[in-house]
């Protein structure tokens, strides 16, 4: 056979040379083995270079899932073959690296030629990627630059334009100091000098290729829960050590403490710094059984006097009691208190509770002006009667210079910071907000407000006002839409409104909000639940979790501080030594919290559901899902659902929709058993069967008020949403009871094995998500 015929994947043995090839140095196997001989050195000393640097990565990562999975963005760009690494950091991104997860949002801004030509003819080539960042950019998001030279003008002019914005922003760059890693908050510098000289660019390019990959890997690991912490370097511990090491500053002015060792069993300790308005808290305890005769008040005989840090200094106590262990799986974690303290007996006592508590807490004290406000409350029987409010209200001392170092030096020891404002003026002074503002570009920033205290500043990843103060901010409104434009107005990740007894509404810019309903609760105290809601949001970020599991958490954690006696029940048990109450999680709803049994009913349809309702000017709740078998994440959810409106409508897939979602060994349940189930509980109104693979067709004929969907927190659109909103109603989203699925139930064995190989549903609008 002729060789112009043949396979023209290499030369035939006619046309093979007799002698192997060399390069010019002589290197067997021709000029490309040549270079990859002499290459192959450079490339291992730029990966050898990044397992030093592994810890800044595993911190990125955290960050970046944190950032991702709350509906946050990374922006990414850079030039030539950094142009290519970026693009591939972000395809990894919105598709998958290590397991399937939700696609998380990443725009590599050099990719979108029709905007860069346009900007490069109308503004110049310096601002092809600054505009784009000002474009698509938002306060917490994470701009990453990638530059062998890190000497590129556009990518310098983005790093600047990012900052500005309120976006945190890394850069990949090669060895040594640059213009770009002058303007990034952090830099990954790869490809160390060898003793023959500085790398090769490529070699520098292809470390960045790995410290991408590791990176995908880092936020694959954090989204999937693989992961419950991230180590710091070495090098970076022994940054963070003097931030809190003794200042020079006058005492008067800042008084700093010794903190405990960051150390832990597994690695370093998380550390949260709160930064608030500290007061003292006192409880005159006793009995009540007569009126005074002299007035018609009642007399207390007084039995028991407690006192302790209350506003800021509660948090931090409950930062601080919480990583110990009050709650399996929370991180350990230092907790250090930033707060104006005056120097009398009541700043004295307040700061020694703080410094001698079971689980203490280190005090940077600021100056103070007047005297330390105490609160007084009279309780019997578990309840307040009175509140005295004595001294004060104190306000901080404007910062010199020294306290500005030192506060910023603390922020930058801080995995995250949470701030107890109680308006005594801390978050008002410049200083102390230009820090927090340096700290939110760099680490989640939970913010508790309070109506005198300072605007939350840009970037924060999670703002917590009552719904009160949410009004008091951005007017009358549902708790959701204030939620929601708050959270545009503020520029911050997300807001939650906590509305009491109803729960709370977690919301984004641009995103469906999140409605975590609150456990039943009977009677208890209010007293405190904001520190505690904060305090355990805190928690959760520093341990990893995304907003949405913070805010579930922490809607658990509040309910339970209210049925334990708020912040008078807290002190009683601290002055018992008795155990913390145990939280009570979202989707532990009594479903008869009267103990009433369920009244037999007929079922009624959809239609006259919406009729009935509709006529009463209520609203119509409806969800839906396979619901093949029933369990407690289902009934969590169905019972929150129902907490959105006055009727639930169940939106039921049917038994030939559920095979060709779940697989031929699918429903165990058929259509008729399912439809009856759900009909007997209480928090359901009625069920409709549909046949389609979703529920659009079934939702355009009830066309109800609000769509409730449960499972995946992800920000991505709902394929019914445009439907929903259509004609008026709302999308809102739902916590899953944790760790419950039907999948799992199947896989225990609770049915014959051969069901087991079914497949599970991808589709994101169902509420039996395995």
């Amino acid at each position: 056979m002729s060789d112009t015929t043949g396979s023209t994947s290499g030369p035939t043995s006619e046309s093979t040379p007799s002698t192997a090839p060399t390069g010019a140095d002589g290197a067997p196997g021709g000029p490309a083995a040549g270079w990859l001989a002499r290459h192959a050195g450079e490339v291992a000393g730029a990966v050898s270079g990044l397992l030093h640097d592994a810890a800044l990565l595993d911190a990125w990562g955290a960050r970046l899932a944190s950032v991702l999975g709350g509906g946050g963005r990374l922006l990414a760009a850079g030039n030539g073959g950094s142009a290519a690494e970026a693009q591939h950091l972000t395809a990894e991104l919105v598709g998958r690296f290590v397991g399937e997860r939700r696609p998380l949002s990443a725009i590599a801004l050099h990719a979108e030629t029709s905007s860069t030509t346009a900007i490069s003819n109308d503004y110049g080539a310096e601002e092809v990627f600054a505009r784009q960042v000002a474009a698509h950019g938002r306060p917490g998001d994470v701009l990453l630059l990638l530059s062998t030279s890190g000497r590129s003008t556009n990518l310098v002019r983005a790093a600047e334009r990012g900052r500005e914005h309120g976006l945190l922003v890394w850069s990949m760059t090669g060895p040594g100091d640059s213009p770009l890693s002058a303007a990034s908050d952090e830099v990954l510098r790869v490809g160390a000098a060898t003793p023959v000289g500085r790398p090769s660019t490529s070699a520098v390019q292809e470390g960045h290729l790995v410290a991408v990959h590791a990176l995908c890997a880092a936020v694959d690991a954090h989204l999937l829960g693989q992961v419950r912490q991230v180590e710091r370097s070495d090098a970076a511990e022994r940054a963070a050590a003097p931030a809190l090491a003794p200042s020079a500053a006058p005492a008067a002015q800042v008084t700093p403490a010794p903190l405990r060792p960051a150390t832990a069993t597994g690695g370093r300790r998380r550390r949260v710094v709160v930064v608030g308005d500290a007061v003292l808290d006192r409880d005159l305890a006793g009995r009540s059984e007569r009126l005074a005769p002299d007035a018609p008040v009642p007399v207390v005989d007084l039995q028991t006097t407690t006192e302790s840090p209350g506003g800021a200094g509660l948090t931090a106590l409950l930062v601080a009691e919480g990583s110990a262990g009050a709650r399996p799986g929370t991180a350990p974690a230092d907790v250090v208190l930033v707060a104006p303290l005056a120097d009398d007996d009541a700043g004295r006592r307040l700061r020694t509770s703080l410094e001698q508590a079971a689980s203490p807490v280190a005090v940077v004290a600021l100056g103070h002006r007047g005297g330390t406000r105490t609160k007084t409350r009279v309780r019997v029987a578990g309840q307040a009667l009175l509140r005295l409010d004595d001294g004060g209200p104190g306000s901080p001392e404007p910062l010199d210079a020294a306290a500005r170092q030192r506060l910023e030096e603390v922020l930058a020891s801080a995995d995250v910071v949470l701030v107890s404002d109680y308006g005594a003026g801390t978050t008002s002074d410049p200083s102390v907000r230009a820090a927090l503002a340096s700290a939110a570009r760099r680490v989640p920033v939970v913010w508790d407000p309070h109506p005198r205290g300072g605007a939350p500043v840009a970037g924060c990843a999670l703002v917590t006002p009552n719904l009160a103060e949410a009004r008091g901010a951005g007017g009358p409104g549902r708790a959701d839409d204030l939620a929601a434009s708050l959270a545009r107005g503020w520029q911050v990740r997300g807001v939650c409104v906590t509305t009491g007894a109803d729960g709370a509404w977690l919301g984004t810019d641009g995103g469906d909000p999140l409605f975590v309903p609150a456990p039943a609760v009977s009677g208890g105290d209010p007293c405190g639940a904001g520190d505690r809601f904060a305090a355990s949001a805190a928690l959760a970020l520093a341990g990893g979790a995304v907003l949405s599991e913070a805010v579930v958490r922490a809607v658990g954690d509040a309910s339970a501080w209210v049925a334990a006696g708020g912040a008078g029940g807290w002190r009683e048990a601290q002055a018992a030594a008795g155990p913390p109450a145990a939280a009570v999680l979202p989707g532990q709803l009594p479903a008869h919290p009267s103990g009433a049994p369920t009244e037999t009913r007929e079922p009624e349809t959809g239609e006259q559901v919406l009729a009935r309702v509709r006529a009463a000017g209520g609203t119509v709740v409806a969800t839906g899902g396979c619901f093949d078998v029933l369990h407690a994440g289902h009934v969590a959810c169905l019972q929150a659902a129902r907490r959105l409106g006055d009727a639930l409508v169940v939106l039921l897939n049917s038994d030939a929709s559920v095979r060709r979602l779940k697989g031929p060994q699918r429903p165990v349940n058929d259509e008729d058993d399912r439809a009856r189930v759900l009909a007997a509980l209480d928090c359901v109104d009625a069920v409709v069967v549909f046949d389609q693979d979703d529920p659009r067709e079934a939702l355009a004929d009830l066309r109800p008020d609000v769509w409730a969907k449960g499972g995946d927190y992800g920000a991505a659109e709902l394929p019914e949403a445009p439907l929903v909103r259509g004609w008026g109603g709302r999308v809102v989203l739902l916590p899953y009871l944790d760790g419950r699925s039907t999948t799992s139930i199947l896989a225990r064995g609770a049915v014959p094995a051969a069901v087991h190989g079914s497949t599970p549903s991808s589709g994101a609008e169902h509420l039996d998500v395995p």
